[in-house]
């Protein structure tokens, strides 16, 4: 992560010696060994609250994006691209992970930017996913090569204070200003529970991924959030995999008795209370488990 701290503006060079490029279009990404290209540069930005996570912005201001299109049918890959979302979700953000002088850009749902190699349509193509051979495993590495550093402010520089709201200054004297400023900052104070209650933002909602046994380290791995203000399981279990970029997984929440995972069918915990979830595979091993397990619950309540 130190690589991108002071950086405005990168080059990554990918494991075949070539350069992450965004494509004329503005909406493809590919590799050139032409890295003196302005396409080559690539704008850092740092999510807002986060000192981890990046956004990367191209030569035409569109930021690189993990979508959940396949690269190929069949293939387990998915493209990259150049997009400009009305609102900057996940997609664009991306976790640099530090590899020896190199670094791997992870995806906030655990796949990886991946440079690859090979014959067409693969050759010179950027996808992300996890590599599961061994001759693929340098393919997620890049080398960072600065071209623009961040320029910080003086620490010299002193600002003026703020300047008091005209309707709280008293022309009489410097005593009656902030007397009256005091008063304004306590009237305001009062006057904004006046009236109804401001309406609720809905609830955050916590999630993890379960790996293909269902398995997942809440220790380990950091989950994901957002908020929701939904009502119902199923706009949920919607709203989820469009979070995610996953399609066929099963909703699951933990017993508060023993800890163990079921599928949520039901209802959402009521007064817009958080929740913590976890998204199961539907092909993996646990989710037979789960679907006889929820299958045992609903007996029981009908008994």
């Amino acid at each position: 992560m130190d690589l991108f701290l002071n950086a405005k503006s990168v080059r990554l060079r990918s494991h075949h010696d070539k350069y992450l490029v965004a494509d004329e279009d503005e909406e493809s990404v590919t590799q050139d060994r032409n890295g003196s290209s302005k396409n080559a540069r690539w704008t850092v930005e740092f999510v807002p609250g986060s000192q981890t996570i990046i956004r990367l912005k191209s030569s035409y201001n569109r930021y690189l994006t993990a979508s959940n299109q396949p690269f190929l049918l069949g293939m387990t890959g998915r493209k990259v691209i150049q997009t400009l979302p009305r609102r900057l979700d996940s997609s664009v953000e991306w976790e640099p992970i530090r590899e020896g002088c190199e670094v791997k850009l992870k995806t906030r749902y655990g796949n990886f930017l991946r440079a690859n190699g090979g014959l067409p349509p693969w050759r010179n193509s950027v996808t992300h996913d996890i590599p599961h051979r061994t001759a693929t495993q340098d393919w997620v590495l890049w080398d960072v090569d600065i071209v623009e550093i961040q320029e910080k402010p003086s620490a010299n520089i002193q600002h003026p204070p703020p300047i008091p709201h005209s309707d709280s200054l008293d022309f009489d004297s410097p005593s009656s200003i902030s007397g009256k400023s005091s008063h304004f900052s306590r009237q305001e104070s009062s006057d904004s529970y006046v009236g109804s209650p401001p309406k609720s933002e809905g609830r955050t909602i916590y999630f993890h991924v379960a790996d293909d046994s269902g398995e997942v380290d809440d220790d380990a791995i950091e989950g994901y959030s957002f908020s929701f203000k939904g009502n119902g399981v199923d706009e949920l279990a919607h709203k989820l995999k469009e979070e995610s970029g996953l399609e066929d997984v099963v909703v699951c929440t933990r017993s508060p008795l023993n800890g163990k995972l079921f599928p949520l069918r039901l209802q959402l915990p009521p007064n817009n209370a958080d929740m913590h979830v976890v998204l199961v595979p539907s092909a993996s091993k646990a989710f037979v488990f789960y679907l006889v397990i929820a299958t045992c619950n609903v007996k029981n309540l009908q008994m």
